[in-house]
């Protein structure tokens, strides 16, 4: 999922290409750690869910049994939510993974570059 492009900020800094959020070179590990940190929070509630989905009716009797009908399809849907979130965090952090790499990439061919023309 692409965010649309921030008109005050040049996307040059993210390693070109076309619409998107723009990142800083020193600001992008800072996100990242929030990103990663909001991953780990998932996970917990994840556990939570898992046992929100899977409640066991307290006793026997018929108030009971409706009670595990009731709460099991919510804790169900609420564990849905939390994978998808999950799935969403882990590709964002993937994306500015890659775009990390990518203006590593593009500040080494432009050093190399200076260093090619100095040399000249």
């Amino acid at each position: 999922m692409s965010a649309p492009a921030n008109p005050d900020k040049p996307s040059s800094t993210s390693g070109g290409g076309g619409g998107g959020f723009a990142f800083d070179k020193d600001k992008i590990d800072g996100i990242i750690k929030k990103w990663t940190d909001l991953q780990v929070e998932l996970k917990k509630d994840y556990a939570d869910a898992n046992l929100m989905a899977n409640v066991k009716a307290p006793g026997k009797e018929f108030a009971s049994g409706d009670w595990e009908k009731l709460a099991n399809p919510s804790g169900k849907a609420f564990l849905e939510q939390n994978q998808k979130m999950q799935d969403y965090v882990k590709n964002y952090i993937d994306q500015l993974t890659a775009a990390k790499q990518k203006i590593a990439a593009n500040e080494a061919e432009t050093q190399a570059s200076l260093n090619k023309h100095k040399a000249v």
